[in-house]
């Protein structure tokens, strides 16, 4: 795919101001301390707030619908706007930004495999924002900065608001992604979120052309090479399970399934801290160091210390740091094809068992499910947990029909012989609100187990009515959490939640209509 021509090129836009190409990250945080975006915090972090948008805005993202994407993009599960809303705001946003005397310009790339890696440029207003690029995706070297030239750009300008009314958007804020122009425009919103989803957006849209899977997952792998994926929307668990001292880290977002291996799109983290501590996170506390950008944190006053247990401005708060931080990654961050794959669900109906073992077909039915719950604060309006289906565990990123992901991915994983397991990490013995939700720590067990071949899969229990193969021993968690019903005070209230759960299943499983059956049979039932 060629750059359509535009008739004011993004090189015109640099001409203008100071653009600051690829500071250091010391520079970036004395200029973001200089211009008040954010405040030095005693690990070395910097903290800035991010207004009223402390998470993605779904509803205010758009793909432009044109000649490229009219036949290629699921206009069913992706919004739209036309070529010429595109262009109106483009200019607009190009004009703002060319009146702003400083911005700040990231040049480097989304993807650790050279072979399949993304060369993007972000241009922002915010220096603090820039800080946030240069952790989150792959640095450039010198040799490569040089010569460096952007397959994509995104241009973020939080302070651009836009007027729905001569602007065709939703609201004040707006991420719309060109594929024709390749471009992304982002304005309205402080969220920096937005930026790293664009571009996973985009990646999505452009890997399967290329023959390679991509994937919202974390990634590790043992001292052996023996890689895992965890599949699962914000809050799930893909960061905390996947960065774990025994494992190398390769990543906790996003990545690819090539022919070679699996490869991170990213080369940092940008982990949830809410109620984090180093007692029960260690990998990620100690990861937050100098250079990290700490996103709507809490900060005391006297002595800058972080304060993760408080939600006075969300619950989804956030740390974005370098891979470098982190002492167990692996770099180059590339692993060898998955052994295991983990599909990760925050069941708010506390239904499901805390893990189970799925067939072939389980596993895509359940990948085209994507059932989970969306947890405070990872999207606009959310402030309990709200059972959702998030088709491929990312069907906000997901631009093409799920069936090709979820063929692809079958084939995958039919290739490489790799075993896949359902982890519940929501509640147990009750729904949300009645219920608690299943420790950490038996959840580390349990996935531990998985991955070392401990648990005993000649002796399952199947679930009757979603026909999961549930193991009944698993090393250091107690026999009766392993079965969800027995967690449950009103044996009726469990059987009544079940059948309402498995309900929402088949409902939502109706869109898939040309499924092979084999595959559509393997999800629950209800008689």
């Amino acid at each position: 795919m060629k750059h359509a021509f535009l008739e004011t090129p993004i090189s015109e836009l640099l001409s203008t101001g100071t653009p600051f190409i690829n500071l250091s990250v010391p520079e970036l945080i004395e200029h973001a301390l200089k211009k008040n975006e954010g405040l030095l915090v005693n690990n070395g972090a910097l903290a800035v707030t991010t207004g009223k948008y402390t998470g993605r805005s779904p509803k205010d993202k758009f793909i432009v619908k044109d000649d490229v994407t009219s036949n290629t993009v699921d206009w069913d599960k992706n919004q739209h706007t036309n070529e010429t809303v595109f262009l109106n705001l483009y200019r607009k946003l190009f004009a703002y930004l060319s009146d702003r005397q400083e911005k700040y310009i990231f040049r480097g790339f989304a993807g650790a495999d050279r072979k399949h890696r993304l060369a993007i440029q972000v241009v922002n207003e915010h220096a603090w924002q820039n800080l946030f690029c240069r952790q989150l995706f792959i640095e450039p070297s010198d040799l490569e900065l040089e010569h460096h030239q952007a397959a994509f750009t995104v241009l973020s300008a939080p302070c651009f608001k836009a007027d729905p009314l001569t602007d065709g958007t939703r609201s004040e804020a707006f991420i719309i992604i060109s594929m024709k122009y390749r471009i992304v425009l982002i304005g309205g919103t402080e969220y920096a979120g937005e930026i790293k989803k664009s571009v996973f957006t985009v990646m999505n849209y452009l890997l399967p052309q290329k023959g390679v899977m991509p994937m919202h997952c974390s990634a590790n792998q043992d001292r052996n090479g023996d890689t895992a994926l965890f599949f699962g929307l914000s809050g799930t668990g893909k960061t905390t399970l996947s960065n774990v001292p025994d494992r190398q880290l390769i990543g906790d977002d996003e990545h690819g399934w090539s022919n070679d291996g699996v490869f991170n799109f990213e080369g940092g983290c940008y982990a949830k801290t809410s109620r984090l501590s180093h007692e029960n996170e260690p990998q990620i506390f100690d990861s937050i160091q100098f250079g990290t950008v700490l996103e709507n944190v809490i900060i005391s006053q006297v002595d800058r210390i972080p304060d993760y247990f408080s939600n006075a401005l969300t619950e989804n708060t956030r740390a974005a740091y370098s891979l470098q931080n982190v002492a167990n990654a692996l770099l180059p961050s590339i692993g060898g094809h998955p052994k295991a794959i983990i599909f990760l669900t925050a069941d708010a109906s506390g239904v499901l068992p805390p893990i189970s073992v799925l067939s072939p077909d389980q596993a895509m039915y359940q990948f085209l499910s994507g059932y989970t719950s969306k947890l405070a604060g990872t999207e606009r309006g959310i402030v309990t947990p709200e059972s959702t289906f998030s088709t491929c565990f990312g069907a906000p990123f997901m631009p093409l029909p799920a069936i090709t992901y979820a063929e692809f991915l079958g084939s995958l994983i039919k290739q490489h012989n790799a075993s896949v397991y359902l982890v519940n990490t929501g509640w147990t013995g009750g729904p949300y609100g009645v219920g608690k939700r299943i420790k950490l720590t038996y959840t580390r067990q349990m996935v531990h187990a998985a991955l070392n071949e401990l648990l005993d899969k000649e002796n399952m229990f199947t679930d009757p009515i979603f026909g999961l193969q549930i193991p009944q021993f698993c090393p250091g968690v107690p026999d009766q959490i392993l079965i969800p019903w027995k967690t449950w005070s009103n044996p009726s209230a469990y059987q009544q939640g079940a059948k309402l759960l498995a309900q929402k299943f088949q409902t939502n499983f109706k869109q898939f209509r040309h499924v092979p059956e084999n595959i559509r049979s393997a999800g629950p039932i209800t008689q």
